[in-house]
């Protein structure tokens, strides 16, 4: 894959290839369909622990062991990194473990996807993401944040998103918290926070993979809804 981008270069449309971590989550499996929907993206290889049942010719599974980056590294090879691997602290049963996932497996890849020459890294954080926060998830969000920048991808994608709103979420609270934010918009208040559907930070994503911007963008809240359309 010499080729980049989707422009037209003498005539002749080009193809890329995705490689996507997190698809079996709800921001990925919602990219997969984004992507699927755009011709450019020739090849979607997804790297899951499990197979997530996705089907289409355009789609190749890699079932993986994060824990073994012997294993997959020399497969991490593409134009565009598409990383929306996460979990919560309830699903991954400790602190250490949740950084395991959120933290670990993702920079671990994107380390070995720059080695291997991709290019572009679109990474899904979290608004409020902030090293020095007291806050562990958001502490850990901004550490990786950092972590990526270091790895000097050509170009750099971070979406920061407000509260999600997932079509089949089996967290118990994030109803309530997603119409708490809703009420609290209504009447002015943390506007940047109003929730967002999974499926808008996916077409935000799937367009900066199609223009790899040069250097390092980090998209805010609601500036994501704008970015996507």
């Amino acid at each position: 894959y010499r080729i980049i981008n989707t422009r037209e270069v003498e005539g002749k449309v080009q193809y890329m290839k995705a490689l996507v971590i997190g698809a079996t989550g709800a921001v990925g499996r919602d990219l997969v369909s984004e992507l699927l929907q755009h011709d450019c993206w020739e090849e979607i290889h997804i790297f899951v622990r499990r197979s997530c049942g996705l089907r289409d010719s355009r789609i190749k599974e890699h079932i993986i062991n994060f824990e073994n980056p012997k294993e997959w590294e020399g497969l991490v090879k593409g134009d565009v990194l598409f990383s929306a691997l996460g979990t919560s602290r309830k699903q991954a049963g400790s602190k250490d473990a949740q950084w395991r996932v959120d933290y670990d497996y993702q920079y671990e890849f994107a380390r070995a996807a720059r080695r291997n020459g991709v290019r572009e890294l679109v990474l899904v954080s979290s608004l409020g993401a902030d090293a020095k926060s007291s806050y562990f998830y958001m502490s850990m969000k901004g550490k990786l944040e950092k972590a990526m920048q270091q790895l000097e991808f050509p170009s750099l994608v971070i979406m920061q998103p407000p509260a999600l709103i997932r079509k089949k979420t089996k967290r118990i609270t994030e109803p309530l918290l997603v119409a708490l934010l809703q009420l609290c918009n209504r009447f002015g208040w943390f506007r940047n926070w109003n929730p967002m559907k999974t499926e808008v930070v996916a077409a935000a994503m799937e367009r900066a993979g199609e223009e790899q911007p040069e250097g390092i963008h980090i998209i805010r809240g609601q500036d994501i809804r704008t970015y996507g359309k």
